[in-house]
């Protein structure tokens, strides 16, 4: 079922500037209040609700008028009525054997348009000193240190998509790494997304803590599931329009380490928007590797901030679309101490009439001396008609750092596709060779083998890799 909100149970005490934004607000409160249990031991939620659907409340859809969204143009997604469903998709019989990875088998939480579906997960393979759990089912004994990581960390709340999703969140994937604890298994949170009668918006909240000493791989997977259920009539099958927005927390603590994979194959059709939010103390290491492959329109923000000396930041990225697609990455790191380094790789292949942004942000301020840092985006266009915009930044005020920054576009060379033919290769496969070669070094760079192996397999089968197709 919908949640209707009428007029009535609006809030009239504050200025909605945005109706279109208003109506979505609406529905999740509706939610919040008629539907959802909320335990005792998390009513400090509520204030931080509050707080975020009053900033929601004032604000409106940004438009390219904006800096940050210039060549992102959202007029398509606020012509869409989007419902918030909270029917039991998660109890349909589905057989998710294929989406599983080997290596997380029972390693794994699995959540269906936003909801918890604990039916489809399993975390028996895990060892002491780490929590992998929804929300609501959290330990008691840590309940009360959550609201410490929930929504505090300031570089990025003052934007509209987070703070609607954290008016709203009730369900929410909380993984929690103890002190010195070194997770050799990787965590595998996959975000389902299925559509019914309408387009639907779905809200994923994830929450990823590493103490200090400790060590975890994560996988955060977003996949559109069209089929594979026990009856097909409850659903709308095909490339069907829906919302996905979400949101991840990382905190890294002294001396901790996280690998994180992050994968955006939603439905053709969907939109997605997403941000990732990361907070490194002392001497800790974080490696992203951000993979976007779906959505008609999508956006990912990714921010990292800097609370300590001698951090190890890696930012590997790789975007690949064709079509009508549009898929845009902003990223910024903050490195307010000395002695950190970073070094960042995105790279887009473009094919079709597909458009592709990418806006990298370093800031390096005096503070933040004996800085290395290193950006590249590198671009492929298989297509006259494929568009790319890239912007990298370094903004420094340190005098004793070491910082490159640089961005290239090109098409696949005439002299590479020659030298492949003269070797008995055809043309295609010549394209594919290349395509796939300058796709490698960032798959190869991902932990593992069985989603390394999925996504090369990606990229092989792509359609548009003639010029014009």
């Amino acid at each position: 079922m919908s949640i209707e909100v009428s007029q009535s149970q609006a809030s009239n005490t504050l200025v909605d500037r945005d109706p279109y934004l208003s109506e979505l607000l609406n529905q999740f409160q509706g939610l919040i209040f008629e539907e959802v249990p909320q335990p005792e031991t998390f009513a400090w939620l509520q204030q931080v609700r509050d707080r975020a659907a009053n900033f929601v409340r004032h604000s409106t859809i940004p438009t390219t008028r904006e800096e940050e969204w210039r060549f992102t143009d959202l007029s398509s997604l606020q012509q869409v009525k989007f419902n918030v469903e909270i029917r039991g998709f998660w109890s349909i019989k589905f057989d998710i054997t294929r989406l599983t990875l080997p290596e997380a088998v029972d390693s794994r939480l699995v959540f269906v348009n936003g909801v918890f579906a604990p039916d489809l997960s399993s975390v028996a393979d895990l060892p002491e000193g780490i929590w992998v759990e929804d929300l609501a089912e959290f330990p008691l004994e840590y309940r009360s240190r959550l609201q410490n990581y929930y929504s505090v960390q300031e570089q990025g709340t003052q934007e509209v998509f987070t703070a609607l999703n954290t008016a709203a969140f009730t369900n929410a994937s909380v993984v929690w790494v103890g002190k010195n604890v070194v997770v050799e298994t990787p965590i595998h949170l996959l975000f389902l997304s299925i559509s019914g009668n309408s387009p639907i918006l779905s809200q994923p909240r994830s929450l990823v803590v590493a103490e200090s000493g400790s060590s975890v791989t994560l996988i955060e997977d977003y996949l559109y599931q069209p089929t594979n259920i026990e009856d097909p009539d409850q659903i709308e099958l095909g490339e069907v329009v829906h919302f996905t927005n979400a949101v991840t927390e990382i905190w890294i603590e002294e001396n901790a380490q996280v690998n994180h994979t992050r994968i955006q194959r939603d439905s053709a059709e969907a939109f997605h928007i997403g941000k990732t939010s990361v907070s490194q103390a002392r001497d800790s290491r974080y490696t992203s590797h951000a993979i976007n492959l779906g959505a008609k329109l999508s956006r990912h923000n990714l921010e990292i901030l800097q609370t300590g000396e001698q951090t190890e930041t890696t930012l590997n990225g790789l975007t690949m679309i064709s079509g009508k697609q549009l898929s845009d990455t902003h990223s910024a790191l903050a490195l307010n101490y000395p002695h950190g380094t970073s070094d960042q790789l995105h790279k887009c292949i473009v094919g079709d009439r597909a458009h592709a942004v990418f806006n990298g942000k370093v800031f390096v301020p005096k503070s933040a001396q004996l800085t290395n840092a290193a950006q590249l985006n590198r671009n492929l266009l298989l297509s006259s008609k494929a568009r790319v915009d890239t912007k990298p930044q370094l903004e420094i005020t340190a005098d004793n750092v070491k910082c490159a920054h640089g961005a290239t576009v090109s098409q696949l060379e005439d002299d590479e596709i020659f030298y492949l033919q003269s070797r008995g290769i055809d043309e295609n496969d010549a394209r594919k060779l290349l395509v796939n070669a300058f796709a490698a070094e960032v798959i190869n760079k991902i932990p593992i083998p069985s989603l390394r192996e999925i996504l090369l397999n990606i990229v092989n089968n792509l359609k548009s890799i003639s010029p014009d197709s």
